[in-house]
């Protein structure tokens, strides 16, 4: 089974009014249907980044009605998002919302009832409402909520939430890499970051934090495939827009406007790197798939 170090729940001290708000919206809509809120992604894998989202796991009772997710949509709307609110420091909040039958007992590919994010804003202000989908890509997130074992309100998740079988995990993960390379030219840091987890998790079974996962891929590449992954793995940790050393620590003066970084010049190395990792995914696929 894929494992995870200790919660690091410092990292979210600064933040806590914020998340105290994303609860107070969960619980407003959703009131006793709600069995569990659990905090997972970045604040529970190592520390929260400069980019990071908060990343919130709701399990209710049952399925939302199109009133409470169009509630639950407008109370998010005004409290995610980079900036201030009320002189608080805020992150983009990512929400996600099963119903516990969905998911319990375990059956792939799982069913997302409610999905907020940040890069979704502008469906959302323009009206759009989360609708309810199949969505594979939850398969890791459950797995990292339980393993993470972080919650916000109710009990711990394992008693709520089935174990993710490593097959389905395998599955997973693997079945979003061609919609990460879709991707690669309008979203370059997250997508070479994402693709060293995906790496790292099917090598060692053990899901790491985006920056321990390039680490990891960095010790395995040849030197001329390791500027770019080193690249985006110090504009993870510190918004520092270089090609330095990835043991060398990050500098906050250094740190840019989020997503402003521009990797035009480099994407014939890019491409190159991100053929080696997949390469190496294919071949872990295949061999783990016999």
């Amino acid at each position: 089974m894929p494992t995870v170090g200790p919660p690091t729940i410092r990292a979210v001290t600064d933040h806590q009014p914020q998340l105290d708000q994303v609860l107070h919206a969960v619980l407003d809509v959703l009131g006793a249907e709600v069995a569990g809120v659990f905090l997972h992604g970045s604040a529970v894998l190592g520390g929260l980044r400069p980019d990071s989202d908060l990343d919130v796991f709701v399990v209710a009772r049952r399925r939302m009605t199109d009133r409470e997710r169009r509630d639950l949509l407008q109370g998010l709307l005004g409290i995610s998002g980079r900036g201030a609110r009320n002189g608080e420091p805020a992150r983009p909040v990512e929400l996600i919302v099963v119903a516990q039958g969905d998911v319990r007992p375990w059956r792939y590919p799982p069913r997302c009832d409610f999905l907020y994010g940040e890069w979704l804003r502008e469906e959302f202000e323009r009206g759009e409402v989360p609708a309810p989908a199949v969505m594979p890509d939850l398969t890791p997130l459950i797995t990292m909520v339980l393993l993470g074992d972080t919650p916000l309100h109710g009990p711990p998740p394992a008693r709520l939430l089935d174990p993710v079988p490593h097959d389905d995990l395998r599955r997973a993960i693997v079945a979003g890499v061609p919609e990460l390379l879709a991707d690669l030219e309008s979203d370059t840091r997250n997508v070479l970051l994402t693709l060293a987890r995906v790496w790292t998790t099917l090598a060692t079974g053990t899901i790491a934090s985006k920056d321990a996962a390039a680490s990891w891929v960095l010790d395995r590449v040849p030197a001329r495939h390791r500027p770019v992954l080193a690249r985006a793995r110090s504009l993870y940790l510190g918004g520092r827009d270089s090609l330095a050393d990835p043991a060398t620590p990050a500098d906050p003066a250094d740190s840019v406007e989020p997503g402003s970084e521009s990797w035009h010049g480099e994407m014939p190395e890019v491409r190159a790197h991100v053929d080696l990792v997949v390469r190496a995914i294919e071949q872990l696929a295949a061999r783990d798939g016999q």
